[in-house]
């Protein structure tokens, strides 16, 4: 129970009312180990329509509580972000992290022990973002 307490008081802190569809979205996506596509949590919460888990991921994405992935195959995954992530901010460079799809069981996780390597652009470009995928084969399918 306290576990939901916390979901609960994350939530009230990125100013988000905890109502029962968030909750359990948000629940779903902290207890998955990799990022999840908008069908995936479809089947996990078999209870909620697909409309309700887009405009929560939609608006979690506005509040910071989760960032998007493009998993390289054109399939958006939503993962949650870190404490007091910046992820979405121009100068929020210091909380990107990479990002690994695995070719065999098609799942994206990320990486936030890796920063993203420095980039050199030519002096009249300005990046406010950057996504890394890396692609291979997970620790999990490579047991198998």
């Amino acid at each position: 129970m306290q576990y939901a307490k916390e979901i609960e008081q994350e939530l009230i802190a990125h100013d988000v009312r905890p109502t029962p569809v968030r909750l359990l979205v948000l629940r779903a996506m902290k207890e998955s180990p990799y990022a999840l596509s908008l069908s995936e949590l479809e089947g996990r919460l078999g209870t909620v329509d697909k409309s309700s888990i887009s405009r929560t991921l939609n608006l979690f994405l506005d509040r910071h509580l989760v960032h998007s992935i493009d998993d390289g195959a054109g399939v958006v995954k939503y993962a949650t972000c870190a404490e007091h992530c910046h992820c979405h901010d121009a100068e929020g460079f210091s909380d990107l992290h990479l990002h690994f799809t695995c070719e065999r069981c098609h799942r994206t996780y990320c990486l936030r022990g890796l920063p993203l390597p420095p980039v050199t652009v030519p002096h009249d470009f300005h990046v406010h973002t950057a996504e890394y995928m890396l692609k291979g084969i997970c620790a999990e399918c490579g047991r198998h």
